[in-house]
């Protein structure tokens, strides 16, 4: 295996080579179709792991089916979900699920638990990564606690959609995204329809007035 992967994380170019050598030589790269859950509740850790290409969401799911995207894991990124139940010998209380093929590192627990122990650079890198996502999470912790839906919904439709202004999503994938219902979802896009700023449709909703959701977006 070359050390090709190690340069998409530049934390872990700073390793000492006589710790970067047992690493590459540990660790796996793998590839996935889109699609595959990678994990779920109840599963335990096995490796750390490092996407190198594509996109992972991370989501909760209630009992009641109910979902919450909580972040999602791209190239050059790690799963800080993963991350703490490594560290805490916990098992996943969220699920991964591949949105796109996605080509990864797998660093087996062994090899995470020894670099953790030994190496600064690598201690450095995965609690650097971990703050980020913890910070991120608090984030939107608070925007489902007390931001306005109509304000969140448009600036998600601002963030994900193409050039064109089209987002080939469900009312209960935007849900998703935000943490609601998919009730809530569909009455605000009624709302956004009337207002003449979306055009929605079975599986997909296109905008067709960006400054007015880019107003609304920027409301306190």
């Amino acid at each position: 295996m070359t050390p090709s992967w190690i340069e998409k994380f530049p934390g872990l170019t700073k390793l000492n080579p006589q710790l970067a050598k047992p690493l590459l030589e540990a660790s796996k790269v793998v590839r996935l179709p889109a699609g595959t859950r990678i994990f779920g509740p109840g599963q335990a850790p096995e490796a750390y792991l490092l996407l190198i290409e594509g996109s992972v969401r991370v989501q909760q799911v209630s009992e009641t089916g109910r979902e919450i995207v909580l972040y999602r894991v791209v190239g050059g990124e790690s799963c800080a979900l993963t991350t703490a139940c490594l560290m805490g010998y916990e098992e996943y209380q969220a699920e991964g699920i591949a949105e796109t093929d996605v080509e990864a590192v797998a660093i087996p627990r062994s090899t995470f638990d020894e670099l953790i122990a030994t190496s600064a650079e690598f201690r450095r890198f995965v609690f650097t990564a971990f703050s980020q996502r913890i910070t991120n999470l608090f984030r939107l912790i608070e925007e489902v606690a007390f931001a306005r839906i109509d304000v969140r919904l448009a600036q998600r439709l601002l963030e994900i959609a193409d050039k064109n202004g089209h987002l080939a999503l469900t009312h209960q994938q935007l849900a998703a995204e935000l943490g609601t219902a998919r009730e809530v979802v569909s009455r605000q896009l009624n709302e956004f329809q009337r207002r003449g700023w979306v055009v929605t449709s079975r599986g997909a909703i296109d905008i067709v007035k960006r400054d007015g959701l880019a107003h609304l977006a920027s409301a306190p």
